[in-house]
């Protein structure tokens, strides 16, 4: 890496609410990339623009891989394992999205889209039950993506205590030992392997005892691919998507023309919802880096084979080249590029359908059932989390 004595520690974690770190508007508007300092490791380059992100989204010059070596620079205090989906390159990346793909095809989240709006309506009617205030956040935020994420993998919702304090854990930004990180890891496999054995005995219909087999009876899975597939899928299942739905609520409880548009004319729901996923900042941290295997130029700068590289989704979704009035939240969006709130290339999101019908109907169902929704504090007194990789409401206290 070519050392600086300007480079920024990042992430950057000056912001707020809904609002960016100004350092990543100024690093945009910089025209290329530029330096910063991981916690761990040293320097990298970092991406902002959107035609840089997705850049270093696609180009095959850019490896996954590469970056779980030790020495690559990481906001983790232990490396990456390099047998999780997130973590390997073609041609293994396109064999294990194959396994898994199956279970989010447009079919299987048609099916599966009832379920989720019977989850919705039920917390609802508990909220409704115990009579306002509510924690949102607390009260559909999380258990409805929990709940369901659960049963698509077919994981104990009696356990559900015990993968929000492991979850936590993975997504704090704050330094945390080697030690520390391994414990939670170590807890969470050990919780996998016996449900994994569990499976062996008495498989059911449903995704982690299908994974199962393609171990057993198909050898397509190792047993460490079958376990890091349990963890990626549970872990990452639910935090994103409680984190969009709670700061989602309240952009919308905060803007009551656009609470009063969804009401008035339902059918621009999806709509909605895009330009929710684009506008909203859900990360907090640095992603997941890559490193150049080639020298790779970009404008006025060359990524050198060996350097590692981080991108910001967060900040390609608000550059003005690609969204017009980008710090705007706007109804009447046509915009030619599409968002990057899951990412780009082979290594998109792919939960993203399942994310986007989640969040299409929770806030169809508070609609439908809250239209008096509103904040039971002022906007201003709402807590929000900090040093975590992933942003929203701590809580949401709403009243109707």
């Amino acid at each position: 890496m070519r050392p600086t004595d300007q480079a920024p520690d990042y992430p950057f974690l000056d912001y707020a609410e809904l609002r960016i770190s100004p350092r990543l508007d100024e690093a945009r508007r910089g025209g290329t990339l530029i330096r910063v300092r991981l916690p761990y490791a040293g320097e990298a380059w970092l991406a902002t623009r959107y035609r840089d992100v997705r850049k270093v989204l696609t180009d095959p010059r850019f490896s996954r891989a590469a970056a779980t070596a030790p020495d690559v620079p990481r906001q983790t205090a232990v490396p990456p394992v390099a047998s999780t989906i997130m973590d390997v390159d073609r041609p293994e990346h396109s064999r294990l999205r194959r396994l898994v793909a199956v279970a989010f095809t447009e079919r299987r989240l048609d099916e599966l889209r009832p379920y989720v709006r019977e989850v919705a309506d039920q917390l609802v009617d508990d909220m409704v039950r115990q009579g306002p205030p509510a924690d949102l956040t607390q009260a559909l935020a999380l258990p409805l993506p929990m709940t369901v994420i659960c049963r698509m993998l077919g994981v104990p919702l009696a356990d559900r205590t015990e993968f929000r304090r492991w979850t936590e854990s993975l997504a704090a930004l704050r330094k945390v030992t080697a030690e520390e990180f391994r414990a939670v890891v170590d807890a969470l496999d050990t919780y996998l392997r016996e449900l994994i054995r569990q499976r062996r005995e008495q498989p059911a219909d449903d995704l982690l005892s299908a994974l199962v087999q393609a171990r057993d009876a198909g050898s397509r899975l190792t047993e460490r691919e079958l376990l890091a597939f349990g963890a990626t899928l549970l872990v990452n299942g639910f935090e994103t998507v409680a984190g969009h739905i709670a700061s989602s609520t309240y952009l919308l409880l905060t803007r009551p023309d656009l609470w009063a548009t969804l009401r008035a004319e339902p059918a621009r729901l999806p709509t909605v919802v895009e330009e929710l996923l684009r506008f909203v900042p859900l990360s907090g941290g640095t992603g997941l880096g890559r490193v150049a295997i080639e020298d790779v130029p970009f404008d006025g700068v060359t990524v050198r084979a060996g350097e590692a590289v981080f991108v910001s989704t967060i900040s390609a979704n608000r550059d003005e080249e690609a969204f017009p009035d980008a710090d705007t939240f706007r109804l009447d969006r046509d915009d030619p590029e599409p968002h990057l709130a899951f990412g780009w290339g082979p290594h998109r999101c792919l939960g993203a359908r399942l994310a986007t019908m989640e969040l299409q109907e929770v806030i169809g169902v508070l609609r439908d059932r809250m239209p008096t929704l509103r904040l039971a504090v002022p906007p201003g007194s709402v807590s929000w989390k900090t040093g975590t990789v992933l942003r929203g409401p701590r809580e949401l206290p709403v009243t109707w």
